[in-house]
């Protein structure tokens, strides 16, 4: 029974994976139907948590919008879920961001910012990348 549910999931998951963390700040591009035409919306914010794995694997982005906190749970393998781009990387100790829930105004989008240099210059590739934390 167990092999045949992870086949059914595995004919709706995605292949390729959006590649973020929980800090990232990230733009989600979703796509609905609004009458008889397709719209793109843009959702942009900080990745708080990521909960499940598989193809019930989902995230939440908090943002705030006129002064207002707004949290949105996407799940990452829905066909609704088009994109997800890393606006930028965030420096973060924790899994989950719910402590951002209390914060208000500036300090409520404040992370650090996780910069990506490179060690050496004659090897390129994400396995030579180092990463430095750096106050944003």
């Amino acid at each position: 029974m167990d092999e045949l549910i992870s086949y059914v999931e595995s004919k709706f998951q995605k292949k390729e994976l959006p590649d973020f963390k929980v800090g990232d700040t990230v733009k989600v591009y979703t796509q609905f139907k609004e009458g008889d035409r397709t719209r793109t919306q843009i959702f942009e914010g900080i990745v708080i948590s990521r909960k499940g794995s598989g193809i019930k694997e989902t995230f939440t982005v908090r943002k705030i919008s006129y002064g207002e906190g707004v949290e949105k749970i996407f799940p990452i393998h829905s066909p609704a879920v088009v994109k997800v781009d890393v606006v930028r990387r965030g420096d973060v100790k924790r899994a989950k961001l719910y402590y951002l829930r209390g914060r208000v105004g500036k300090k409520a989008t404040r992370v650090k910012e996780r910069i990506v240099t490179v060690k050496n210059r004659k090897e390129s590739g994400d396995k030579n990348r180092e990463e430095a934390p750096q106050e944003g």
